[in-house]
């Protein structure tokens, strides 16, 4: 199973202070059946857990999976920031999910050494 997340997305997280353990739990309860909302294409919107407090208050985050071995954070913004997406990036939010699904393994490998995607294990931050 592969968990990662893009570099816009990397860099927010890291201002946000979101940490790679943080978003391993919500692919695990993802993964489990929890899924806040299925937004079709294969992208998913999953609430994240703001440290040290709820995910009530937390971080909405918007994510390319398709359940089995591959799941991508796209976007993600606080609550406090805005209440959704907008239709028109909902519309793109799905048709990049599907690129990112669609990837072969040597394209995604290319991505990463090209540090466009990071890779998420065990709780910490690798670019490959």
């Amino acid at each position: 199973m592969r968990v990662l997340k893009v570099r816009t997305f990397a860099r927010w997280a890291r201002k946000e202070r979101l940490s790679d353990a943080a978003l391993q739990a919500a692919v695990g309860e993802m993964r489990s059946g929890l899924v806040d909302a299925d937004l079709g294409s294969g992208l998913i919107k999953q609430r994240v857990a703001r440290a040290g407090g709820g995910k009530r208050a937390g971080f909405r985050t918007l994510v390319a999976t398709n359940f089995r071995a591959r799941w991508v954070f796209l976007y993600g913004f606080g609550k406090s920031e805005r209440s959704n997406v907008d239709d028109d990036e909902l519309r793109a939010l799905r048709r990049l999910a599907q690129v990112y699904l669609a990837m072969s393994e040597a394209t995604l490998q290319h991505l990463l050494q090209a540090g466009e995607l990071v890779e998420v294990k065990d709780g910490e931050s690798k670019a490959s």
